[in-house]
Order: structure tokens, then sequence, then C-alpha cells
């Protein structure tokens, strides 16, 4: 775990809430759903059931429709399926919590780094736009960890933190890597949080977990999460697992390629990330274990074995073809993570 601002204050969160109140939430950049179920809890994962939060998602918006139509079928209530610069502000009702995970390419080590010069940088403006429209009692804005780092600089997530201030909240942010939390996969992400200044309230973050799942790691491995799938495909009782959900994109012999390689069992997989074809990691395991340095008898991750690693139930069905459902998967914040981060807020606005 690795702390960017000094005042930050850690609690556990594992015990019972303070209070019955629940908050109502208004949900942008919702993707297929991975922070709002996050959000929402009342889920199980890994024989582990993350209990409902005190939270009530009443209005959510995203723009891709494979994505919107994946969070239909799993959320069982509506999504406003549009590109949020041309929502009508007055459509959306006010509530308690605003939350959102704006699109984070032009921010990500792995992008071209554009920053806030591109236009899907400027995009956490729309975020800005519905907390003043809402003004909401606090706030949960999600993104990569390039956005504190930017051409060697933590400039571009100050003037964010600035901007959101502005509205009238205390804002601080954290970068969290999501293995510290019970996700079995490296993936750092950082979580600015504001609180309506004339609250007085304290910002608590969650303190890691760090469970021993193991006795090789103190995290979650990827053998832990997926061995079960390995030999599963087509079963008709598991979601995205056939093998028209793994990409067939092929091996190189030598060359190092991004996704050109397998996860290790042993330890927390590397970064599901947003992308289909050959930059989808392969299974640890092998086709020909006699031999596992031969390519061919690699295979890569399945969309369900990325959703294990993303911390997704296997109750979740993704809802499309396995080019758009990776990148749903890649493009969500992992539940379980979610779930930490939420619980912490639902502290920090009721407690004494």
């Amino acid at each position: 775990m690795i702390e960017i601002n000094e005042q930050t204050t850690f609690i556990d969160v594992e015990r019972p809430l303070p209070s019955d109140r629940v908050f109502t939430v208004v949900s942008l950049f919702s993707g297929c759903g991975g922070k709002d179920l996050g959000v929402r809890g009342d889920f199980t994962v890994f024989g582990r059931h993350y209990e409902k939060n005190n939270f009530d998602i009443i209005w959510a918006n995203d723009i891709e429709k494979h994505a919107c139509t994946t969070y239909r079928h799993n959320f069982k209530h509506d999504i406003v399926c549009a590109d949020i610069k041309n929502v009508d502000i007055n459509t959306i009702p006010k509530a308690d919590i605003v939350i959102g995970g704006f699109p984070c390419q032009d921010f990500s080590v792995a992008g071209l780094r554009k920053g806030l010069n591109a236009e899907r940088g400027q995009l956490y403006l729309e975020m800005k736009r519905v907390v003043e429209h809402c003004q909401p009692l606090a706030f949960i804005a999600e993104n990569v960890e390039g956005l504190t780092n930017i051409n060697g600089s933590n400039e571009t997530i100050e003037i964010i933190k600035e901007d959101f201030a502005k509205c009238g909240y205390n804002v601080t942010y954290n970068l969290f890597n999501a293995c510290d939390y019970g996700v079995p996969q490296t993936r750092k992400r950082v979580f600015i949080i504001g609180i309506r200044k004339d609250l007085n309230k304290n910002i608590y973050f969650p303190k890691p977990v760090r469970e021993q799942y193991s006795t090789d790691s103190p995290w979650m491995t990827a053998q832990e999460a997926i061995d079960d799938l390995w030999d599963k495909l087509d079963d008709p009782n598991i979601f995205n697992h056939t093998t028209k959900d793994v990409s067939k994109a092929k091996f190189y012999e030598g060359k190092k390629l991004q996704g050109n390689c397998r996860i290790a069992a042993d330890k927390p997989s590397v970064t599901i990330r947003a992308e289909h074809h050959g930059n989808i990691e392969g299974h640890y395991r092998t086709y020909n274990p006699d031999n596992p340095n031969d390519i061919t008898g690699w295979r890569r991750l399945s969309v369900r074995e990325c959703a294990r690693l993303q911390t997704f139930p296997d109750n979740f069905e993704f809802k499309g073809a396995a080019s758009n459902t990776y990148k749903q998967v890649g493009n969500a914040v992992p539940p379980v993570l979610g779930w930490y981060i939420a619980r912490a807020l639902y502290f920090s606005l009721t407690k004494e």
C-alpha cells in the first residue's frame, strides 16, 4: 500500500456499521458496474460474503452500450446510456453521494500520458459539474496510478483536487494496491475523496487487510483465485468461460510484448487491462506440462478468469462478445476494493 497524503487516517472498516442511515448515490462513468457493486455490497466471492452497505444507487450513467447492457442485466435497474457531456443536468437527481471513475487512458502509464491536455483528460470536469448540481455530502473519484505522476509531477492531481475543493469540499487522495484488500491482482489505483466542508467530518480510508491466504504469500494468489476453472471451459454453469471467451491471439517466441507471457501461479496476477487479443496474459497452466516453456501449449485467460481476478462474483454475467467483455472487466474497479473504500466513506460520514 502506498500512501500519498500524510494526513490520511486509516481505520478498520470490517466492524459493524455505526448507523442505519442509508445514503443515496449517483454513479458516473459506471461501466459494467464494478465500483457500483462494491458500493452496494451484498455479494459473495472466494467464499466470503461482503455484506450489504447502506448505499442506494438511484441513478447511473455510461457511454458504452455493451457495458450498459451488462449493468442493466446484473443490477436490475436502468442506466442512462449516453455521453455525460450531453446529459441535461436537471435530469440527474439530487443525491447524498456522487461516485465516478472518469476515463483514465490519458493518465495511464500504458497510454500516451496526455493528461489534462486531452479531451478525455477533461472529463473530470463533468463529474465536477454533477457535484456542483447535486451538492452531495461526499464524492468518490477513482483513477489510475499515472494520475499522480504526469511527466514526473503530481501537478495534475493537485489541479483536480483544487477544482473539487472550490465546490465547497475538503478533498484528499490516496493510492491503493488492490492486492492489499483481498484482490488477487496487483492493481494500483488512486481514490480522491471529498466531504462537504460544512459537515466538519474527517476523511478515513480503509486499513489494508493483507489476509494470509496461503503459506507462501501475504496476498491471495492467482492460483487460489482461478485454478478450479482451468479444465471447465464450456461448462454451461459458468458464465463467460467458453472457448469463445478466450482470446485466440498468438504467443510469439522470445518477443517482449505486452501480454506475451503467462501470469504467475504463486502471486497476485498482473493488472487486468481493458484490452483484447494479444494483451491478455496467458494462464500459468499449460496444455503441455512436460514442457511448460512451449508456447504452443499456452492459452490466454478467459473473460471469467479475468473477472475472478477482478473479484467479480461468478453470478455476475458480462454481456457481449469477448472483445467487448474483456474491455468491460479490465475497465472496472474491483468490487472488493470498492467495498472497502465505500465502507470507509460511510464511517467518515457517520462516525462521531
